[in-house]
């Protein structure tokens, strides 16, 4: 056990420098006449880095507090100068690719099927009905985000968006001491640490099944309530600023649509058998759409609905690709009353519609299979072709089928 811990705890060098220089911090614009004030204007509201100014929209911008139309040509001038807006070569582009990791999902055949488990820098989505392993496999991520993998990938904490309580982990979040939320909602100081732990032991039997200290996992996990889809925005903003504030330590974000948001973090952490980093690696938000099917209702609020799901799909992505994080979501499922007219076999399809499924970069449908089989299939990706894999919900979270 001894040496198998000395192998887990050494030292990946240049995996780490690369996550350092991975983005360019926003106070570099001081050096191009943009002053403090501005900065921490921008900061508030998540926009940590030079390329979050260059995905922001000077509309955008100008919306923000003390920020004329005048200062945001500056910023956007001295960003540019910063950070070339060109094209890459496609050669270049592979080249960057590489720093993409996964992370794997507690089963060697679902692994298989997604080219190694849930990527980074893009949004993977698992839809299905109730009881089809979705929030188990976000309970899973938990842990497996947390423990070393293939090519230098180091492990890191996650941060837990939760809006269908599904967790039931903490009951108030701290950020550096400040009470941020409780049961009676959002606190406006900012501030992510937890405390926990009403009811933990569905991770803490995760961790067993993967020999690593339950309390340090439960510390490696930020968990955070959300109760409408405005606070479930709002939280994105708080997101963004952890990731700059701990550069290279979240690396998951999931959100059960409710979505699962899990990232990465990097300080060292022992546990009782082997080292897990303590680099925020995952976002979880679980589930992602619930609250939206909830602020809004009927088709006369449809579109305002889709724009709303639209923008924070669209942060999300720019999140993943900023800071180099995994994005899991999940959704949940709706009756098609059109499906019966053109003979579908199934008349079940998942919610948020075109919005939801060109935002996603892979789309992963779950359906029930015997006991406690489930099957995964490919239902949308751009590198994985169509197949399937079973996998089965264990004490241990998800696992690989027995046969």
């Amino acid at each position: 056990m001894k040496a198998m811990e000395d192998q887990v705890v050494q030292e990946e060098p240049g995996y780490q420098d690369d996550e350092e220089s991975f983005f360019q911090d926003i106070d570099l614009l001081q050096k191009h006449g943009i002053n403090v004030a501005d900065i921490k204007k921008l900061k508030a509201v998540g926009i940590c880095t030079i390329k979050g100014i260059q995905m922001t929209t000077r509309r955008a911008l100008s919306n923000v507090k003390g920020l004329s139309e005048a200062k945001v040509d500056k910023i956007k001038e001295a960003a540019n100068k910063l950070v070339e807006p060109g094209f890459l070569t496609a050669f270049e582009y592979s080249e960057k690719r590489k720093m993409v990791f996964h992370i794997s999902t507690g089963s060697q055949e679902f692994d298989k099927l997604l080219g190694g488990g849930i990527e980074s820098m893009a949004i993977t989505e698992a839809f299905g009905e109730f009881r089809t392993g979705k929030t188990q496999l976000s309970h899973t991520l938990c842990v497996t985000a947390q423990l070393p993998g293939p090519n230098g990938y180091t492990g890191g904490k996650i941060i837990f968006i939760d809006t269908e309580n599904t967790l039931y982990l903490f009951d108030f979040l701290f950020w550096n001491g400040v009470l941020l939320f409780s049961e009676h909602g959002l606190h406006k100081e900012k501030s992510l640490t937890l405390t926990h732990a009403s009811r933990p032991d569905r991770l803490r039997d995760i961790a067993d099944r993967f020999n690593v200290d339950h309390e340090a996992v439960l510390d490696n996990v930020l968990y955070a309530r959300a109760y409408t889809s405005e606070h479930q925005m709002e939280l994105l903003d708080y997101v963004a600023a952890k990731f700059h504030e701990e550069a290279g330590i979240f690396k998951l974000l999931v959100q059960d649509f409710c979505m699962l948001t899990v990232l990465r973090i990097s300080v060292p952490v022992f546990f009782h058998y082997i080292y897990l980093p303590s680099m925020i690696t995952m976002q979880i938000i679980d589930s992602i759409m619930a609250l939206f099917r909830v602020d809004f209702s009927g088709r006369g609020e449809l579109a305002e609905r889709q724009q709303k799901l639209a923008q924070m799909l669209s942060r999300l992505q720019k999140i993943s690709e900023e800071y180099n994080v995994a994005v899991f979501v999940t959704n949940q499922m709706t009756a098609d009353p059109g499906a019966t007219m053109t003979f579908q076999a199934d008349p079940k399809k998942p919610i948020g519609g075109h919005i939801l499924a060109h935002a996603s970069t892979t789309r992963i449908s779950l359906r029930k299979g015997r006991g406690e089989l489930r099957i995964a299939k490919i239902y949308d990706s751009p590198e994985m072709p169509e197949n399937e894999a079973t996998f089965a919900i264990t004490a241990g979270g998800i696992g690989d089928a027995k046969e």
